[in-house]
């Protein structure tokens, strides 16, 4: 399996996203708890590395969520537990796909209003669409055409 985005897991463990970022993160935390099932069957030579859940790099990310080599560590542990772990590499796969589309949503937005007197209703966000106030729409000026 290619191991789990760096910028995915950083900003995951960052906190942005809110709600869904925090779920994500804390599924993470679940599908890395979950008992180890190596496959290949008992006479498969121990890994040490595969056999790692990835907990201590999880919590070493969650302690500095801004550190890209706590980021890589965790990703490497993932992706080898995946190859180790069938089940656990499909788990992984449907959990990186769905926080990606959470990581995408949540990019950052700033919002500002400054200089002069507003007296409409002012929306701060991100993709709005098919809002209206209950005013019909302004009139075009014949001449602008």
């Amino acid at each position: 399996m290619d191991p789990v985005s760096v910028g995915l897991l950083t900003a995951l463990a960052g906190g942005p996203g809110g709600e869904l970022g925090r779920q994500a993160w804390a599924g993470l935390g679940e599908l890395v708890r979950r008992p180890f099932r190596r496959t290949g069957g008992p006479a498969a030579a121990p890994d040490p590395v595969a056999a790692a859940s990835g907990e201590a790099e999880l919590a070493r990310l969650a302690e500095d969520p801004r550190d890209p080599a706590a980021a890589r560590a965790l990703g490497a542990a993932l992706a080898a537990r995946a190859d180790a772990d069938a089940e656990f590499g499909e788990l992984l796969r449907r959990w990186s796909e769905s926080a990606q589309r959470i990581s995408l949503r949540s990019e950052h937005v700033h919002n500002s209003i400054s200089g002069g007197t507003f007296s409409a209703p002012v929306f701060q966000g991100r993709d709005f669409s098919g809002m209206t106030f209950g005013a019909p729409a302004p009139k075009q000026d014949p001449a602008d055409g």
